[in-house]
């Protein structure tokens, strides 16, 4: 009932994915050591970043006008691509094992497994603007600007969430013991509000990073959605759906709102590395460990019997929240029914 492409063009794993150029194109990069742009419509590549990384490239990102890309490898090196004046090379003294780009296309961060240290350096200018060393005790799987440029946010094998502060050049958020397990990925919601984060331990969390005492309540938690670790995640646009991969070679799209997963891709035949969403929420991207993408469809969703029968099953229906006055999918619960969506919920 899901339509979907196959799209073969690397020879090994895809490590990152994302839509661009108004969800006409994707962006991926792999650890065949090459980066390749596709056109969505016709399923294959057209054009091929080859030549660039001597080793594995384990993340590509772009800015949102998608001028800007940046690629981090296990040559030890992050390089910072301008459509208009080329590239920039950044080298390390170890693995990098993350990188990312601000919103703005300023600055760039990247993660080394030398010492665990975090770098962020001027986009043009490649020169370094902060040297954060042996910010985690183990290996950083994850770094990110959030939207408004301000924090930076990285993840570790140590189970930590920091989000280190680019004025006052310190770290202001420290989340011990995040998860019970390796946290694998994170992402934010497009106002900066709200943090996602995917662990070995199954789960995924939200996290309201708002408020100054969010330290004080427990997180969303979004379990039962694969039978292993979660590799990936991604929010919507709108905030309305996370989407997560996992080793179990599944994607799985959860309602936010709601709390709980509504539907599963199955076909990948190997670990699923990277998930990407398009902004008008028509299309979901999958990167895996068997060298392919896929592209799903789900503009209706809705409709298959699988996400009505897991509606059923849940015995949820659609109530309006008592503090924003927006529906939401509401899960009735035996003891009392929920009044609040989750984002509300989050912040009370």
């Amino acid at each position: 009932q899901i339509q979907f492409k196959i799209l073969r063009g690397h020879s090994d794993t895809v490590s990152s994915c994302h839509f661009c150029f108004e969800d006409t194109k994707i962006l991926s990069c792999s650890y065949d050591r090459t980066m390749k742009l596709w056109d969505v419509e016709k399923g294959f590549p057209i054009q091929v970043f080859e030549e660039e990384h001597t080793a594995p490239i384990s993340e590509c990102n772009l800015t949102p006008d998608d001028r800007r890309v940046v690629t981090s490898s296990y040559d030890n090196t992050v390089k910072a691509w301008d459509m208009e004046t080329g590239k920039r090379l950044v080298e390390h003294e170890g693995i990098v094992t993350s990188c990312n780009i601000s919103c703005d296309g300023r600055y760039v961060v990247s993660s080394s497994d030398k010492e665990n240290d975090i770098y962020v350096f001027d986009a043009m200018s490649a020169t370094v603007v902060a040297h954060i060393q042996g910010h985690h005790k183990s290996t950083i799987t994850r770094c990110c600007f959030d939207p408004d440029n301000q924090r930076v946010t990285s993840i570790s094998y140590d189970k930590t969430i920091k989000l280190w502060d680019m004025i006052t050049q310190s770290t202001s958020i420290t989340i011990n013991e995040g998860h019970s397990n390796a946290i694998s990925d994170c992402c934010f919601t497009s106002d900066g509000h709200y943090l996602c984060t995917a662990s070995w331990d199954k789960s995924l969390k939200i996290w309201d990073i708002k408020t100054g005492d969010f330290q004080c309540h427990e997180p969303v938690s979004l379990n039962q959605g694969h039978e292993g670790s979660v590799s990936s995640c991604l929010f919507s646009q709108d905030a309305s759906l996370v989407v997560s991969g996992g080793y179990d070679k599944t994607i799985a799209i959860w309602d936010t709102e709601a709390g709980c997963k509504k539907l599963s891709l199955k076909g990948h035949w190997d670990w699923v590395t990277d998930v990407a969403i398009s902004k008008n929420n028509k299309w979901i991207l999958s990167a895996s460990k068997d060298s392919t993408l896929r592209l799903w469809n789900i503009e209706k969703m809705d409709h298959t019997a699988s996400v009505i029968e897991s509606r059923k099953a849940s015995g949820s229906k659609i109530a309006q929240c008592e503090e924003c006055e927006k529906p939401f999918l509401c899960l009735q619960r035996s003891d009392s029914e929920i009044s609040k969506c989750v984002f509300c919920r989050l912040s009370s």
